[in-house]
């Protein structure tokens, strides 16, 4: 699995799993499982989860399917942004480390930002880094005034990443966000790769599919993992799914490939506010 340095000099997996809208059914439970522990199975340790997932749900799945394994699986999850104070982002963790059955994350992320201070949920952040519940802390769906404002706090400068809607589809951060977040080698982590099937539709894609005898799911992931400093979270909960998606790290799309995407989805020309899902 190829990796990209954290600035903390952690590395992080480029392709992962994805666990929105996991632990909100109890019959898919055991699908739910074998799905992430196939991931896992096949090299992609990363996996991706939050405290509002299933409100704690997908965090008991990816326990589950980490048991045992946990020293070879780099885990991420999210706090609440009304739960992200000085002492609620701590106690967030702990709930959080309990489901997970685990006592650290390798990365804990602000979910969006909320009304409490940032400089409370970095001061939270850094008590939970220096006492080993967490190895590196970032945010999620900040736009660049959002990064700007957290990168002057104390704290801020040790921010890893920032996790954001990122497809075919959805390219306004390459106007700002991830030129910004590039500069500083902060890797920028993509949800929503195939913006829940809406974008697999589209003609052009379907037709470089076709010829290169893959899905349009792949071709959509296999592009962004082409994109500089990003990091791909494709949910799945079949078995099927999970291989195509560990596939698509195989798949190297042509400059003239490329180009097709570009005529089928135009990179953004002006600054438009951050989209979020």
């Amino acid at each position: 699995m190829r990796t990209l340095d954290l600035p903390s000099g952690h590395s992080i997996p480029v392709l992962g799993l994805g666990t929105w809208r996991m632990g909100e059914n109890s019959n898919q439970r055991h699908a739910e499982v074998m799905a992430l522990r196939y991931g896992l199975e096949l090299g992609m340790t990363l996996i991706d989860t939050a405290e509002m997932y299933g409100e704690g749900g997908a965090e008991t799945i990816v326990a589950e399917a980490i048991a045992n394994r946990r020293s070879s699986v780099f885990l991420v999850s999210k706090v609440y942004p009304h739960n992200a104070s000085r002492q609620g982002a701590i106690a967030a963790c702990e709930r959080s480390l309990k489901r997970l059955k685990t006592d650290y994350l390798d990365l804990y992320l602000l979910h969006w930002r909320g009304a409490i201070p940032l400089a409370d949920t970095l001061a939270a952040f850094q008590t939970l880094k220096q006492t080993g519940k967490i190895r590196d802390y970032g945010v999620s769906n900040f736009d660049v005034t959002d990064l700007e404002t957290a990168n002057h706090l104390a704290g801020g400068d040790a921010i890893a990443t920032n996790q954001v809607l990122y497809n075919l589809m959805r390219r306004g951060i390459e106007w700002d966000v991830l030129p910004w977040c590039r500069q500083r080698q902060m890797p920028v982590m993509a949800y929503s790769p195939i913006e829940q099937g809406r974008l697999l539709n589209n003609r052009s894609l379907q037709a470089i599919a076709q010829d290169r005898g893959v899905t349009p799911a792949q071709v959509a992931i296999a592009w962004l993992l082409q994109q500089n400093g990003v990091v791909v979270i494709p949910k799945a909960s079949t078995l099927t799914h999970v291989e195509q998606n560990r596939a698509a790290l195989d798949l190297q799309l042509s400059a003239d490939e490329l180009a097709a995407l570009d005529v089928a989805f135009p990179p953004p020309t002006q600054p438009t506010s951050l989209e979020m899902l």
